[in-house]
């Protein structure tokens, strides 16, 4: 049994290793740097850098055809799989995410918009009135995979709520930019080929309305839809977005979880082919559809949708007449003025301005400078910048200038950013660990305690038992009570409430942990997903045969509610879905999936 395990484990550990590779943001951006620098040098020497992107390549059946370039497939055939990835993350957000709640969203909503608005704004002062100044659609744009993945290499080290920031900031910006691309970018419209596209849209929503959760029906509706677009005279890519945004999205529901249990039970009885194609198909059907094209699409976009775009793109020649051309140009210094000093500008003002409004807004980690370094960081625009020049600018030299443009922004916001955020950690550094170390030592005469004080691996868990994942969690680590029994593992539950009935349930976990009948209780509570009410807590704490009436009196005597809020204050904005639980081992904090393989692995690695 002991040898099946491990072999099991090793097999996990090597997938895991694989897809942190596959969906690492530094790399994914290495990749698109380097995608860009062979564009450039293969432009400069010699003529088939254009030559091989302007080969035609027309497909045909019957009477349908798209007649496109090499490079027009690469911009509105494969990119339309990038735009979709873009929708799947705003749909994601909208519905379980940071976008959900106003509150939470409010400082990089804010920001977003100054970064959409004031960049045009430097943009039309310098460019308006110049054949270039439809182009202003470059500088709206923020490209999150250079973001991300630069954020990570020049970013400060302690603020780890700068990343989430910056994904909800980025959404919102994903947002405008589309809109800005569909209403403002769009040529002459064939209307009996937009009506098709939206009767496509209308199948695909019909399809989740349905609970359809095999991926091919959708992916023909999608094809379909993408020749309505095309015909229709709107950009194409914009049917990947569209679609995205009808995706089935929700939180993975508890009796779809166990049916895979109880499949994978069957399978393990009678090992048949069959079985295992039953298996993999109630594994799949336990992801919703938008949750698994997101784990699916990230290497390939990452890594061959984005480079080819950048590849097909980026390729501008730099002869000295060239350079000497764009130096003088009004469109280049637009383009790199909008995207490094208006983005800067537009998101400082944006977040300033919440930030001295709304001080609830204010959290550890997320203060002015460093939020003006992600505001220098976001004027790397590059994918939508270098799309949108294209497209708006039909002669090759003004095209080729607004290319040096963002591609001279990128380097420019890089090393702005750097330098920003090296001056903020000399100006006002952050404490020490915000977010990344345990908030404060366990206190073994307040925490609520499992195993032995002194053990020598502690695992803090700060969760909300009202979040509706809660139960997959208590799984988790009730797998390892061997190790919590056997001496070996120490683990502390702690609080993390996001509203008035999550502070409830949090205040009666406090009343029957005095009561020392908390385990079960906890659990019953686990297993409600997300649907804790007064009345449930009354008759689930009769049925584990606590004392209702002290329980309901402590509860009310708020005795414990500055201890829970104390908790909630630790990890507020650590985790990009509210309630999401924050798990620190021996002081440090874990990332990435929680379950029996994973928390036995980092307690092991921390003991080895």
């Amino acid at each position: 049994m002991s040898d099946r395990r491990e072999s099991v484990d090793w097999y996990l550990r090597r997938r895991a290793r694989l897809l942190s590779i596959q969906t690492n943001e530094t790399y994914a951006a290495l990749a698109l740097a380097a995608a860009t620098l062979i564009a450039l040098v293969w432009a400069n020497t010699g003529h088939s850098y254009h030559a091989f992107w302007d080969t035609p390549a027309s497909l045909a059946l019957g009477p349908f055809s798209v007649e496109l370039t090499l490079h027009g497939w690469v911009d509105e055939g494969l990119m339309a799989v990038f735009f979709f990835m873009v929708g799947l993350d705003v749909r994601r957000d909208l519905t379980l995410g940071e976008l959900r709640l106003p509150g939470r969203a409010l400082l990089p909503a804010a920001a977003a918009v100054g970064g959409l608005v004031v960049p045009v704004l430097v943009f039309l002062a310098i460019a308006g009135g110049t054949e270039g100044s439809h182009a202003w659609g470059a500088v709206i744009s923020t490209d999150t995979a250079f973001a991300i993945g630069m954020l990570a290499l020049v970013g400060p080290r302690r603020a780890p709520r700068l990343r989430l920031f910056l994904l909800t900031f980025a959404v919102i910006d994903d947002i405008g930019a589309l809109l800005v691309l569909a209403v403002f970018y769009t040529s002459s419209l064939d209307l009996v080929a937009l009506a098709l596209a939206v009767a496509g849209l209308a199948g695909v929503w019909l399809l989740a309305r349905r609970g359809v959760w095999r991926s091919p029906p959708y992916l023909v509706l999608g094809i379909a839809i993408w020749y309505a677009l095309y015909r229709s005279g709107v950009h194409a890519t914009l049917a990947g977005v569209l679609i995205a945004l009808l995706m089935p999205v929700y939180n993975v529901r508890r009796d779809d979880a166990n049916g895979a249990v109880e499949v994978a039970a069957l399978y393990r009885q009678a090992p048949t082919p069959t079985a295992a194609m039953i298996l993999r198909e109630i594994l799949a059907y336990a992801i919703p559809l938008n949750q698994r094209l997101s784990t699916v699409l990230p290497p390939y976009v990452n890594y061959i949708v984005v480079p080819l775009f950048a590849l097909a793109n980026a390729g501008v020649e730099l002869s000295g007449e060239a350079v000497r051309a764009a130096a003088s140009s009004r469109i280049t210094w637009a383009v790199i003025l909008g995207l490094v000093l208006g983005k800067l500008l537009g998101v400082t003002v944006g977040a300033a301005v919440v930030l001295r409004l709304v001080p609830g807004s204010r959290l550890p980690g997320l203060d002015l400078p460093r939020i003006m370094g992600l505001g220098a960081l976001s004027g790397m625009g590059f994918t939508i910048s270098l799309l949108v020049a294209g497209i708006a600018l039909e002669d090759e030299a003004a095209s080729d200038q607004a290319r040096i443009g963002v591609l001279s922004a990128s380097l420019l916001a890089l090393a702005l950013a750097a330098t920003i955020f090296r001056l903020g950690d000399w100006l006002r550094p952050l404490p020490e660990g915000v977010g990344e170390t345990l908030p404060r030592p366990v206190d073994t005469e307040r925490d609520i305690l499992f195993g032995t004080p002194g053990a020598p691996s502690v695992l803090v868990n700060y969760a909300d038992v009202t979040y509706e994942d809660r139960w997959r969690l208590v799984e988790a680590l009730w797998a390892i009570e061997p190790m919590i029994t056997s001496g070996e593992v120490l683990l502390v539950m702690r609080h993390r409430v996001t509203g008035p009935d999550s502070l409830l349930a949090a205040l009666a976990l406090e009343a029957a942990y005095a009561q020392r009948q908390w385990t079960s209780f906890h659990d019953s509570l686990a297993a409600l997903r997300g649907e804790v009410t007064e009345e449930r807590i009354t008759q689930t704490a009769r049925e584990e045969g606590l004392d209702v009436d002290a329980l309901l009196e402590r509860v009310a005597s708020a005795v414990d509610e500055p201890k829970v809020l104390r908790e909630t204050l630790e990890v507020d904005g650590l985790t990009e879905e509210e309630g999401a639980p924050v798990v620190y081992l021996n002081g440090k904090r874990l990332h990435g999936v929680f379950n029996r393989w994973t928390l036995t692995e980092a307690i092991r690695g921390e003991g080895s």
